[in-house]
């Protein structure tokens, strides 16, 4: 891409299309990823609304974290209900027919650390994000 030279007498305009365009959106929604955790996950929403909301107006590769923001959202979104259908259905069996119920605790358990594993990758995910970011790489 060629640069645009400067006329004597003018500033240079960034160009549509400019890498840092969208970059402030995307610095904080990794902030508040990152943040999600000790706010018992409330920031992760303020975060969502933020991605979602600078992803009109980025572009390069403010606009990848962006689009990975929100892919990474919803990816752990849904593993986490899944984790926890499963959490339920086993402590349901345990009450309802205790005898079979008792074979699911281990797995509850396990489906139990395996949500814990979830959040701590989110937010290992978030920090190489955001470190990414500043260092103009893309996710």
């Amino acid at each position: 891409m060629a640069d645009a030279k400067p006329v004597e007498g003018k500033a240079i305009e960034p160009r549509p299309g400019h890498e840092s365009e969208g970059r402030p959106a995307a610095l904080i929604a990794w902030g508040l990823y990152i943040l999600s955790l000790p706010s018992a996950n409330l920031l992760v929403i303020v975060g969502l609304i933020v991605a979602y909301a600078g992803r009109s107006g980025a572009t390069g590769v403010a606009r990848d974290h962006i689009e990975a923001q929100i892919a990474l959202f919803w990816s752990v979104f849904w593993w986490t209900i899944l984790l926890w259908i499963g959490i339920i259905i086993c402590g349901v069996s345990f009450f309802a027919a205790p005898v079979t119920g008792i074979v699911l605790v281990p797995l509850a358990l396990l489906l139990g650390l395996a949500l814990f594993f979830l959040t701590v990758w989110f937010t290992i995910k978030s920090i190489i994000g955001l470190i990414h970011l500043v260092g103009d790489k893309a996710p």
